[in-house]
């Protein structure tokens, strides 16, 4: 059964796997200085890339359930792996009165940007493994003849997670996986996970101006402001917008590494244990 009409000031949802999704909530934040949020990171889970097509579902459908049962008015689903996977399903579930808004690989503006002709794609390997970054390869990079070239790496999203963005194993890591695309010509690179801009100062410290970082976050934003104002929901604002932080797994490990990511006072920063 479709889930009633939620009011106007209801707070939007943000589910990530993680605190990647954080990368997304700065940039609605920025949008929608109004806006009340409840950020979700399913902690107890990440990573979920490499969990099965049916395992990544039901964690996001769990996910968006609590978000819902909390009384969000909608949902961004900041995860590319879970958006690659749920998206459809979601929105099927909840109907045009619970907005499911998702990411999509930023593809189309590097094919747009590149002078090389070669674009790279850092991803995750859920991301990878899906559909979503296949079909909009095909959609622009093709007709436009751009070639793609992807990177991945397991560590990466973990690394984030323990705060350690900027610590000499992630900048390894990103040596090994992107020191192909940089020898193959790629001029734009997509950071194809939300957790990945904030290894932006180790990609930029290991690479220079090699490559131009793109990422869905403010396009998502712009976005989701446009459905908030068709629908009746934006909350018009200049600021106040509150953030209430939810995690599955243990509050006190994620809470610091909220604080670092959200450049906040750790100690101005709530965070909630929820089950889902």
């Amino acid at each position: 059964m479709t889930p009633p009409p939620t009011p106007p000031e209801a707070p939007l949802g943000v589910f990530d796997s993680g605190v990647g999704g954080l990368s997304v909530l700065a940039e609605l934040r920025r949008a929608l200085p109004g806006q009340d949020f409840l950020y979700l990171a399913d902690t107890a889970h990440v990573p979920i890339g490499g969990r099965p097509d049916e395992e990544i579902r039901y964690l996001t459908d769990r996910a968006v359930s609590a978000l819902h049962a909390r009384g969000a008015g909608g949902v961004v689903v900041a995860c590319n792996t879970a958006s690659a996977f749920s998206l459809t399903h979601l929105r099927e579930r909840y109907g045009p009165d619970f907005p499911v808004i998702g990411l999509v690989p930023a593809v189309k503006p590097a094919v747009a940007a590149t002078r090389t002709g070669v674009v790279g794609v850092l991803a995750t390997p859920g991301t990878l493994r899906g559909t979503l970054l296949k079909d909009v390869i095909e959609r622009f990079a093709h007709p436009a003849g751009v070639r793609v070239l992807t990177a991945v790496s397991a560590e990466l999203v973990p690394l984030v997670e323990a705060g350690q963005a900027g610590g000499e194993r992630a900048r390894a890591v990103l040596r090994e996986v992107l020191t192909p695309l940089a020898g193959a010509g790629a001029d734009q690179l997509v950071l194809g996970c939300t957790h990945y801009p904030f290894l932006a100062p180790s990609i930029r410290a290991e690479f220079g101006d090699t490559f131009a970082l793109v990422d869905s976050g403010a396009a998502v934003a712009r976005h989701t402001r446009n459905v908030l104002s068709a629908s009746g929901r934006l909350r018009e604002g200049t600021g106040g917008g509150h953030v209430t932080y939810l995690v599955t797994g243990d509050p006190a490990a994620a809470r610091p590494v909220i604080a670092l990511l959200m450049g906040e006072d750790g100690h101005n920063v709530t965070v909630q244990q929820v089950t889902t």
